[in-house]
């Protein structure tokens, strides 16, 4: 997928495609999923300031203390969403800055229900913040505003950190209407220490009830397609694709997915892979995932030599910009204030103009390797508005697929730029599921319907 950030992290992991960085704030969605019924709370008494007072934050009391750190969502209010792996997932960003004169350490982090901050949701620790020997899963969550990995779980004065945040739970029930953090570790303890101490602080109530997925339907047809870089583990691109534009950070890909094909054998190419003919999704109709009007196209980009990424190579990287980075592109308006982008498409295969009316299942494009891309493959996402700079991401679910399983991430991580051999192996079903409003997650193996 396209990349704005990070040319030389494909060269270090041998993976194939690049994405693109945009921005964040997940904002409301609108219609459509099953099981909308959430789980009581209550409230908690003790030395509070004063309640907040609106929507999902009333009755919330967040304790008077002197916080050595602060947190500022990178994500507006977000929602759960169904996954293919059967579970209710919610995946949310922060920045956290030590504001004191003394180091800080963050040791763990607990997710709470915000009206009862006794109950946790998840806990985040150890390898989980901060694991050098970890390349991709539950690890790693503490990030440099760079998108790196922090090296360590330290947060000097006056610095900040990106915090990855994302769990699951079996029903959608089980969520709150709003969660808060609790943070733990070691720093000042009031505005004048001279040494860390312990701390163990709560606050920062967010809002987790903004909406309910969109529903659409998928983008492409056929059996044999991976979710490559999908949601929601760290260390895969998209999920950790945190930009500064517009003088904020943002995370816009958060949900985005790259979608490739293989053959019926699980090879992603057959023949000469220097050739973007020899890849089996090249070429294949991509379709309007609703009714819409489109807003924005990119339609004379020549093709990427697949193997190169423009980003890592110093005669192409030049020529990358903020309008071309994302290849023949088409932005299309869904309504309710959502917009569909789709990324990387062929020369000349738009079938569509800004200002143009399309339906739900009219073909769009062709899919191809243009912009920052070293594959074919087509970025998909949601957002909230018509920039790619200044939009956010937003979840979403497909109608209807069928799931044909998992690919392994270890085959895909070891990969060379060409995603070279069969990625076909123990986690492939022999019979497809059918599944209903949900979204495929990371390397999940799917059939779209014609």
């Amino acid at each position: 997928m396209a990349e704005r950030r990070r040319g030389a992290r494909w060269a270090r992991r041998r993976n194939t495609l690049a994405v693109l960085a945009l921005v964040l704030t997940i904002a409301a969605c609108t219609p459509n999923t099953a099981d909308t019924s959430r789980g009581p709370t209550s409230a908690t008494s003790s030395q509070t300031s004063a309640p907040t007072s609106t929507g999902a934050l009333a009755g919330v009391n967040v304790p008077d203390a002197f916080t050595p750190l602060t947190v500022q969502p990178i994500s507006q209010p977000t929602f759960p969403f169904p996954g293919s792996d059967n579970k209710y997932h919610l995946a949310f960003d922060v920045q956290i800055t030590n504001a004191a004169a003394v180091p800080a350490t963050l040791d763990a982090v607990d997710v709470v229900d915000a009206h009862d901050p006794t109950k946790v949701l998840a806990s985040f620790s150890g390898k989980q913040l901060v694991d050098p020997t970890c390349n991709y899963g539950d690890c790693n969550r503490l990030r440099l505003l760079s998108q790196a990995p922090s090296p360590d779980n330290s947060i000097p004065p006056q610095t900040s950190r990106a915090l990855l945040l994302d769990f699951t739970l079996d029903t959608l029930a089980q969520f709150p209407q709003a969660v808060m953090l609790r943070l733990h570790g070691i720093g000042a303890n009031n505005p004048g220490a001279k040494d860390p101490t312990p701390f163990d602080n709560l606050g920062n109530p967010f809002d987790i009830s903004a909406g309910t997925p969109r529903v659409i339907s998928p983008p492409l047809h056929g059996s044999n397609w991976v979710a490559l870089n999908g949601c929601c583990d760290p260390g895969w691109p998209h999920r950790d694709a945190i930009l500064s534009a517009n003088m904020k950070l943002n995370n816009s890909q958060r949900f985005a997915i790259d979608w490739k094909r293989t053959d019926d054998q699980g090879n992603f190419y057959t023949g000469d892979q220097t050739k973007n003919e020899s890849y089996v999704d090249y070429g294949s109709p991509v379709y309007a995932v609703a009714d819409g009007t489109v807003t924005s196209t990119l339609d004379d980009m020549d093709a990427n030599v697949p193997g190169i990424l423009p980003a890592s190579d110093p005669v192409l990287a030049p020529k990358l910009t903020v309008e071309n980075i994302d290849g023949n592109h088409v932005i299309l308006d869904i309504g309710d204030g959502v917009y569909a982008m789709y990324a990387h498409f062929i020369k000349g295969s738009l079938l569509v103009k800004p200002g143009d009316k399309v339906k739900k299942g009219q073909q769009i494009a062709q899919l191809g390797n243009t912009g920052n891309s070293n594959a074919p493959h087509l970025h998909f996402q949601l957002m909230n508005g018509p920039s790619l700079l200044d939009a956010d991401g937003l979840p979403y679910v497909f109608d209807t697929f069928g799931y044909q399983g998992q690919v392994d991430p270890a085959a895909i991580w070891n990969a060379d730029n060409y995603l070279s051999g069969s990625y076909f192996g123990p986690g492939r079903l022999e019979t497809a599921q059918p599944r209903r409003n949900q979204l495929p997650g990371l390397l999940a193996l799917v059939n779209f319907p014609s």
